[in-house]
């Protein structure tokens, strides 16, 4: 469910969210007239890359700069209505974009969205001999900064995940800040993990992803598995991970200028007194180990402002013994596959999880996915 239809939540009245979606429509419309004032056809990749690249920073920055703005219940109200408009176009879209299926599901108490190719439901295919193998499973943590967006707004994202890799997708409707902060959310996508693995699911065919605040939560799961004596997931993947609460690399202010994020990355919401250095929630603060922590794809923007933290991370990692598949991408903010799938540095990343998405994950046909 989004934030806004769990009973602890507050939500603005009828006037007050109309008068914040007419504010937000304002607002990117006011950004959006800048573009053509920031020379949008400079930039690192072609025309078209370039144009839509400035694009779409200006329309997200304006989008996340307004909203975090707003009283924290008129912010949920806004966000209902747009999982709503999602829930209406995304299902139609990406069944005939990607040829997948979107199914509620409760795991572990929690609730979330399968996303799974068409051609390996029974639904759709009606020759067992024609459906296609669901090569593993994957545990989902969608971003928003640790207190916002929900999983029908990533599924398109996970979507085209599914084709690429042939993997089945569950994106966990995880408990967000600031109405429920850390370890809330922590403590949901272990609740799901375990449940994957009490359906039956194999521990080497389970992957772990998240982009964002999901994927620093992604980080803060594979430490709880550990210290929890839990199976590691086979893999992890991440897209822009939030690894580093502290906020105190040269980078979140020389790259704020170019970034999608606001220049005040909002962190107190989900530390609430938790101190930001703490291992917990900021992964490179933690002493990761191989025999516990997966193999785990990472890419990120050179432009972004969480690129010198995940930098860190990634050394630590490799510095551990941990097999690192790294890719900072040239004159690209943050998230950018799933902001611009089009562009050059997009497709690069999705070649690469391409090749990547059988090599970490257990051939053992035992251990594959049966429900």
């Amino acid at each position: 469910m989004v934030m806004a239809d769990r009973p602890e939540v507050e939500t603005a009245s009828a006037p007050l969210t109309a008068l914040a979606m007419v504010g937000l429509a304002e607002s990117m419309l006011n950004g959006l007239a800048r573009v053509p004032f920031r020379r949008p056809w400079q930039g690192p990749s072609g025309l078209l890359d370039n144009i839509g690249q400035s694009v779409t920073r200006q329309a997200i920055r304006s989008f996340m700069g307004y909203s975090m703005g707003l009283p924290i219940e008129e912010f949920r109200s806004m966000e209902k209505i747009l999982d709503d408009i999602c829930r209406v176009v995304m299902p139609p879209f990406i069944g005939l974009v990607d040829g997948v299926e979107l199914t509620k599901d409760i795991i572990g108490g929690v609730e979330g969205l399968w996303c799974r190719a068409k051609a390996s439901s029974d639904e759709f295919v009606d020759d067992p001999d024609d459906k296609e193998t669901i090569a593993a499973t994957v545990l989902y943590l969608h971003g928003g900064g640790y207190i916002g967006t929900s999983p029908i707004m990533y599924s398109a994202f996970a979507a085209s995940l599914v084709r690429i890799t042939g993997y089945e997708i569950f994106i966990a409707d995880y408990r967000m800040a600031p109405e429920f902060p850390f370890p809330a959310g922590v403590h949901d996508a272990a609740d799901v993990y375990e449940g994957l693995l009490e359906r039956g699911i194999d521990a080497d065919h389970l992957i772990v992803a998240g982009d964002s605040g999901g994927g620093g939560l992604a980080t803060s799961l594979v430490s709880y598995l550990h210290d929890h004596d839990m199976p590691r997931p086979a893999a992890v993947m991440l897209f822009s991970p939030e690894v580093d609460l502290d906020l105190n690399h040269p980078s979140i202010t020389t790259n704020a200028q170019h970034d999608i994020l606001p220049w005040n990355v909002p962190v107190s919401p989900y530390l609430q007194g938790v101190q930001p250095n703490d291992e917990r929630v900021s992964a490179i603060y933690a002493k990761p180990q191989p025999e516990w922590f997966p193999p785990t794809f990472v890419c990120w923007g050179e432009d972004e402002m969480f690129r010198d933290g995940i930098r860190q991370f990634v050394d630590a990692l490799t510095t551990a013994g941990v097999t690192v598949y790294a890719m900072e991408e040239r004159g690209m903010f943050h998230v950018f596959p799933i902001l611009m799938p089009w562009a050059e540095s997009s497709k690069r990343v999705f070649r690469a999880l391409r090749e990547l998405s059988r090599r970490h994950v257990s051939s053992d046909p035992e251990a594959a996915p049966t429900h």
